[in-house]
């Protein structure tokens, strides 16, 4: 039996996350921005392949909030987080503990949901940094075993962007963009210093020298 969200109101961190983000990443743990990223990346496409997911990785009882009592019950914490999310969210809750997969959601795909989970059974997600990876593989198997499959080349793209933004930090300037700026100061220094020998700079009169 799950415990109505009243009794845990306001103190179950994943809750408050998952009305509005597609993930909630362990409190205690720093995730690397590549690894974020993928994981929005395939949660976006699996969305757009009729499959909505949001995915609450757990790594300790201190993610659970006042909740706790849940710790090593993903399966139980799924039901908790669908039954809290049902006004806002219509599609799948995956948690993610490291004992195990826990998976809820709409009662029309009863039979969908039951292949899914049997499609995510033998991954074993593991401690801490490995909740991500065990995320990233279960996602695209329960969206097929759903019906729902991410297309290849739409999830091999967006993999692929991440590659590429994490080959190129954040906040770097393409080599054209760095080649052009580099170019444009020496023009200015070169218009400076030729301005100088033409007329050259004198103090104003009674200025100190």
């Amino acid at each position: 039996m799950i415990a109505a969200p009243s009794a845990l109101a306001d103190g179950d961190p994943a809750s408050d996350v998952l009305v509005s983000f597609t993930y909630f990443d362990p409190i205690d743990l720093s995730l690397p921005p590549a690894t974020t990223a993928e994981l929005s990346a395939v949660l976006a496409a699996s969305a757009r392949a009729g499959f909505p997911i949001r995915v609450a990785m757990i790594a300790s009882a201190t993610d659970l909030g006042t909740a706790t009592a849940l710790w090593r019950e993903p399966k139980t914490y799924a039901d908790y987080l669908d039954l809290e999310l049902s006004n806002l969210f219509g599609g799948q809750i995956l948690v993610v503990m490291p004992n195990g997969f826990g998976l809820a959601g709409p009662s029309s795909g009863a039979h969908a949901l039951g292949a899914a989970e049997l499609a995510v059974k033998a991954l074993a997600p593991g401690p801490g940094p490995q909740l991500a990876a065990a995320a990233l593989s279960a996602v695209p198997r329960l969206a097929a075993a759903a019906g729902h499959p991410i297309p290849t080349a739409e999830l091999d793209a967006a993999l692929h962007t991440v590659a590429h933004e994490r080959a190129v930090p954040a906040g770097s300037a393409p080599l054209e963009e760095l080649l052009a700026l580099l170019i444009g100061v020496l023009l200015i220094g070169s218009a400076w210093a030729a301005s100088l020998r033409a007329r050259p700079w004198q103090p104003r009169s009674g200025a100190q020298v």
